[in-house]
């Protein structure tokens, strides 16, 4: 194959993976305040292993506070599941529209 048309192809795969982000849901910066905060059951193979750390969960907010869904960004794979399932019982400020919350959830070692 040429080298143009590999280039052309490559090129053409780039404008669209960058279409599709741009078109993808963005996380605003909100920051609304959580009222009522659950804490995450520490894991038992965390407990024993002495396993700290940070999980950072997108949480996508409802208008009236309650959390719709969660993803997880990043943590220690032990750990993210307690987290994901606790940031999913929280509960926002209200506020007029849906919007995405970007919080971390600390375990520190028990």
């Amino acid at each position: 194959m040429p080298r143009g048309v590999i280039f052309v192809a490559l090129a053409l795969i780039s404008l669209m993976s960058l279409a599709i982000a741009q078109n993808g849901p963005t996380p605003s910066n909100s920051e609304r305040k959580v009222t009522s905060r659950i804490a995450p059951d520490y894991p038992e193979l965390a407990r024993r292993m002495h396993i700290r750390g940070v999980v950072k969960v997108e949480a996508i907010v409802r208008a009236n506070g309650t959390v719709k869904t969660t993803r997880v960004l990043g943590g220690n794979p032990v750990l993210v599941d307690p987290a994901a399932a606790a940031v999913g019982k929280w509960k926002f400020e209200p506020a007029q529209t849906e919007t995405t919350e970007v919080v971390q959830v600390s375990f520190e070692s028990q």
